[in-house]
């Protein structure tokens, strides 16, 4: 068996987490497994630059990391785990990363930063909090099924699984990403100080949910799996924009 790092951006605490290599332990695979010491949820693909990292080995053999997720992975591929992993696996994530999502995701930012391993990175999500032991069986099953994808370099497997037991999941879609509606303004508040702050509203809700997209397929009860990529050039513009501005 070929070992798999994992990390998330619930914290190297969370359920999801523990219960996907669980899972992945009992089904023969060696771990490696670092993860942000605290929730980093919306914490894309940042990078801390202005103060050291501090790994801390706990108690069940994962380390924790005083960072973002993208921090952790790099760390892993880079320093403690150099050489040592084949993939990353991202997960489980207590809640959807569909369409838009996955700009803001600290889970699919964490398994972007496994692009230079020699397998394709999976992000895996949970629309929910309750079932993780479905999305664990669910990503156990596909894992040797993903040893026959040839998907360019610097691509990531996104998976989103509906929350409810394994057997009322009704299959698997190959979707695209679907698109949400901007979200709500952000809230006014004050805090017990008397001063003024803000909370970030909730995602938009959504605006594109067509038949192929990750959120049609997993309201319909499929696994969602979207292949993205790190690659943002718009190439269809180009040729017009070398008229253009060339």
């Amino acid at each position: 068996m070929s070992r798999l790092m994992l990390s998330n951006d619930d914290g190297a605490h969370a359920l999801g987490l523990r219960t996907l290599a669980n899972a992945l332990q009992q089904a023969g695979y060696l771990l490696s497994v670092i993860a942000p010491d605290r929730d980093r949820s919306g914490a894309s693909n940042s990078l801390t630059l202005d103060r050291p990292l501090h790994p801390v080995l706990l108690e069940n053999g994962f380390y924790c990391v005083n960072g973002t997720p993208t921090d952790c992975v790099h760390l892993g591929t880079n320093a403690l785990f150099r050489d040592q992993c084949e993939r990353v696996v991202s997960g489980i994530n207590a809640g959807a990363n569909l369409g838009d999502d996955v700009l803001y995701s600290g889970t699919v930012a964490a398994a972007m930063e496994g692009r230079f391993l020699r397998k394709t990175p999976v992000a895996v999500s949970l629309v929910g909090k309750q079932h993780f032991d479905t999305a664990a069986r669910v990503l156990v099953e596909l894992l040797p099924r993903l040893e026959q994808l040839q998907l360019p370099p610097h691509s990531v497997i996104n998976i989103n699984v509906p929350d409810r037991p394994y057997s009322e999941l009704r299959g698997q879609r190959i979707t695209r990403l679907g698109h949400r509606h901007r979200s709500d303004n952000p809230v006014l508040a004050t805090n017990p100080r008397g001063k003024e702050c803000y909370w970030i509203s909730a995602a938009g809700e959504v605006a594109d949910a067509g038949p192929e997209t990750d959120f049609f397929a997993v309201e319909a009860g499929y696994v969602s799996i979207t292949p993205i990529q790190m690659d943002m050039t718009q190439h269809t513009a180009l040729e017009h924009m070398q008229t253009v501005l060339g």
